[in-house]
């Protein structure tokens, strides 16, 4: 059956990619930083290990007072000559400009060094769609007071996709299923072609099991398909292993991917519902934990209409 050119109900919450970057970045970190920001990759002693500071960061944002940071990691590394160092990491997800970003990237950094008297460095992932939002320093000059704080910016939109796809570092796929993911909206077929193409690079990469299996995940959950294309790419996966001889994602992974998913969206959907009405009641908790992704991806859409809880979870159409 040929699939359909385009999907006009794919507009999904999940578009802002929160929760693949996040479990990504936190599990391959190294890697990223390989990638986005080899300078400190070079510098840092990975022997030593690193640490995610979640408590330290919990206070900064608790006394800092600027907006909704959910995606910034602040890592603790130390250097080859032993100085401990921290990395702050902010990943911005948002489909256009955000207001007040190098301000609370500022503020971040002042916050940590008034704190804990750590050099902090400051890097900014931009996945948005606005190719002049470029933040890259928060300053102010007046009457002989000068402040200026500088971090970096990177912008996934500046990469190519000829030298990402040349590239053998796993963060080249993820940035290319980001790019693909927003390039391929209402796109079925064209985004059924990408991420085959880019799970078939998973194998051929060199990727161990472990690695394969982790970043399908961040592209199964990113350029989502609709059931049909999507029970059809998993048969094109199983012939490939079974050609390949390399059985990684095999029906119990793929049970375990799919419970994966149900669980990202129920951690989504709590989310969304707490931002816009505030503390989840168990029963509403309960019902989030029982349902299918489809259903989880239709109580999510309603929360922008809905003008109470009751209406997310509301029977009627």
């Amino acid at each position: 059956m040929k699939m359909a050119m385009t999907e006009n109900n794919e507009k999904r919450p999940n578009d802002e990619f929160d929760v693949p970057w996040k479990d990504i970045l936190e599990a391959y970190f190294p890697e990223f930083l390989a990638f986005f920001l080899p300078v400190a990759y070079a510098g840092i002693d990975w022997q030593r290990g690193f640490e995610f500071l979640d408590k330290e960061l919990s206070r900064i944002t608790r006394e800092s007072l600027i907006g909704d940071r959910r995606m910034d990691k602040l890592a603790k590394v130390w250097r080859h000559d032993g100085m401990e160092l921290w990395v702050l990491i902010h990943i911005e997800i948002q489909g256009d400009r955000k207001p007040n970003f190098e301000l609370g990237m500022y503020v971040y950094q002042y916050r940590a060094f008034d704190l804990y008297q750590v050099p902090v460095v400051g890097l900014a992932i931009l996945a948005d769609e606005e190719a002049g939002w470029r933040p890259t320093e928060f300053s102010y000059d007046l009457w002989g007071t000068k402040q200026s704080y500088q971090f970096t910016s990177i912008k996934l939109l500046d990469y190519l996709e000829t030298e990402l796809n040349q590239s053998k570092s796993p963060f080249a796929i993820v940035t290319l299923a980001h790019l693909h993911a927003k390039r391929t909206k209402h796109r079925t077929e064209d985004r059924y072609q990408e991420k085959r193409c880019l799970i078939r690079r998973l194998y051929q990469n060199g990727f161990s099991r472990q690695q394969v299996i982790d970043f399908f995940r961040f592209i199964d959950w990113v350029l989502h398909l609709p059931d049909e294309a999507d029970k059809r790419l998993w048969k094109e996966i199983v012939d490939f292993e079974e050609s390949q001889k390399m059985p990684y994602i095999s029906s119990v992974e793929r049970f375990g991917i799919l419970k994966g998913r149900q669980q990202e969206g129920a951690s989504m959907l709590t989310g969304l519902l707490q931002r816009r009405f505030g503390a989840v009641p168990d029963w509403a908790s309960e019902k989030i934990a029982e349902a299918e992704p489809p259903t989880l991806e239709n109580w999510s859409l309603r929360i922008f209409d809905a003008q109470s809880l009751d209406d997310v979870f509301s029977d009627k159409v």
